[in-house]
């Protein structure tokens, strides 16, 4: 007689199945239909494809679209789907799937002609015709060996390098219509899961348009990034120049003892970007009086604020740094969120009437007392901290609502400078699999919340999701508001990351939730080889989350 193992499922049911069921066929248990469709698993807080056959007693968690695991595994199953197409209506082309813009992902096509309008047409229309054939995505494990053969008989010879960095001598794969693939994480178990998508012409490549977990039934409207996408053209211009632009790409950099000149030239760009923005405001020192400075979590604004301060000393202007959080209101007064926690991110947690009646004064060169904000007691304090603008002198104010022009009602636009830091990364792991930028943020969080606030990784991840929540609400939303955009990136960085957030990510056990995360951050890293930090400049923005920074770090 079969013995029959327990499983329980999204900590409320309890199934007896036999060994060697397949997550999906636990699913068709189900009495209960599911307003968006499972598209993968975490069992034991490890995140499996549906194909995943269960071999002993576990704990179960279904994943669907409305979470960032299911979110990843549903865009990462698009991306096959697209390359698969891509293969069989433009045969000999190789495609790279290069960065996300706006709510897809963008990516070129090398042909021996111009992509055009109608190719996209056939590309997508091939797409639907799979999805329609509900054709298996499975995954397959296979031999090094086995791997570079197919790979090579498909053209995707980038990958081989790449899998050498795994352990062991089989790596898994995925496999669907007899297209060859790797993915960094579970696919959908078939193409008919894969409802809905765009594929978008944008010269000279395209747009997958694809949904996010926030309405995964509907692909939002298509909003032009105009400005982002042309800071995402000259982070692929810096990595033409550093000739970095995968992981490949720089771990031979590392192991070939040429990380030293990579660091230099990518410092020196850095530089030069910073000189040249504060050109472009000394140039209209006539008009602009105040800087501001915004960007999501572990951006590096704190370091790029110095760093400009001294490139405008540099011009003859003196800045003066007046802190955002020093306008909180006392603590009584700050709006609460959903869950009846203060919420300091919300922009009426900051006074903004007294932030305005300040800035007015300073601009019409009145002297005012500067707040500071106690957060031990919760209140505003004043301790004579007077300032006065002088002809030359230039407020720069850093926070995350600084380009929400409802901060700074009172201030003619044409009196205030903008500017978007954030950092978008230039290298990807492969053609296929792209490295998204909130995960080398997350990444420089990490690093930083240990050594700088004793926050354990775990600690960082259980809080992420609610720091992700803040820049969709306050920040996101008004990014290409801005005049200037400086990308903080710097491509050597996750070589540096790596040997810091390793040992940090393998604390955390298997019974705790942040595991899967962890898991999926490490393997991430695994492609990686290490750097150490002493080669990295004092004044480099990546000192600000590795430490040994030159510049005093924000309170």
């Amino acid at each position: 007689m079969e013995n029959f193992i327990k499983v329980h499922v999204d900590g409320e049911k309890t199934y007896e199945i036999a060994p060697g069921t397949p997550v999906l066929d636990l699913l068709k248990l189900e009495t209960q239909e599911r307003k968006y469709p499972v598209v993968a698993a975490i069992i034991n807080n490890t995140l499996q494809d549906l194909r995943t056959e269960i071999s002993e007693e576990c704990e179960i968690r279904f994943v669907d679209l409305t979470s960032e695991h299911g979110i990843r595994v549903y865009h990462r199953s698009a991306t096959m789907l697209l390359m698969r197409a891509i293969a069989e209506v433009l045969p000999g082309s190789t495609a790279i799937i290069q960065h996300s813009l706006g709510n897809g992902l963008y990516g070129e096509i090398n042909y021996d002609k111009p992509l055009k309008d109608r190719d996209i047409t056939r590309i997508e229309r091939q797409m639907g015709y799979i999805i329609e054939a509900d054709e298996p995505m499975v995954r397959k494990k296979v031999s090094k060996k086995d791997a570079e053969r197919l790979f090579t008989e498909a053209g995707l010879v980038e990958k081989i390098d790449l899998l050498s960095y795994l352990p062991g001598e089989e790596v898994e794969i995925y496999c669907c219509g007899g297209f060859y693939d790797f993915y960094n994480g579970p696919l959908v178990p078939s193409t008919g899961y894969i409802k809905q998508f765009r594929l978008r012409f944008y010269l000279p490549g395209f747009i997958l348009e694809l949904p996010k977990k926030e309405n995964p039934n509907e692909i939002p409207p298509y909003v032009e990034q105009g400005k982002l996408a042309s800071v995402h053209f000259e982070a692929k211009k810096w990595a033409g120049i550093i000739k970095v632009n995968n992981a490949l790409s720089l771990n031979h950099t590392v192991t070939c003892g040429n990380a030293n000149n990579l660091i230099r030239v990518s410092e020196a760009l850095h530089e030069k970007k910073i000189a040249q923005i504060a050109d472009q405001i000394t140039e209209n020192i006539d008009r602009i009086r105040i800087v501001l400075i915004a960007g999501p979590s572990s951006s590096g604004k704190t370091t790029f604020a110095q760093r400009l301060s001294i490139q405008l000393q540099v011009n003859g202007i003196c800045p003066v740094a007046i802190s955002l959080d020093d306008y909180f209101v006392d603590r009584e007064h700050t709006p609460r969120d959903a869950d009846g926690n203060y919420d300091f991110e919300s922009i009426d947690a900051i006074d903004r009437a007294l932030f305005n009646e300040h800035l007015i004064k300073l601009i019409q060169g009145e002297e005012v007392e500067l707040p500071y904000f106690n957060f031990k007691t919760g209140k505003r304090e004043y301790h004579g901290n007077k300032l006065k603008l002088g002809p030359a002198d230039l407020v720069v104010v850093e926070g995350i609502h600084g380009l929400n022009d409802i901060l700074t009602s009172s201030i003619p636009k044409g009196r205030k400078f903008k500017i978007y830091v954030s950092a978008l990364t230039q290298i990807n792991l492969d053609n296929h699999n792209r490295i998204p930028t909130t995960d080398v943020r997350l990444l420089r969080r990490i690093a930083r919340d240990h050594r700088c606030r004793g926050r354990s990784a775990k600690e960082t991840l259980a809080m992420w999701p609610s720091v992700r929540r803040g820049e969709e609400k306050n920040i996101f939303p008004f990014q290409e508001s801005a005049d200037v955009m400086f990308n903080s990136a710097l491509p050597y960085e996750l070589a540096v990351l790596k040997k810091i957030v390793e040992p940090l990510l393998q604390e955390i056990s298997p019974e705790h939730a942040e595991h899967v995360e962890a898991q999926r951050l490490l393997k991430f890293l695994s492609y990686f080889a290490s750097l150490g930090i002493e080669d990295v400049p004092l004044n480099s923005i990546a000192r600000e989350f590795v430490g040994g920074s030159c510049f005093p770090a924000a309170r």
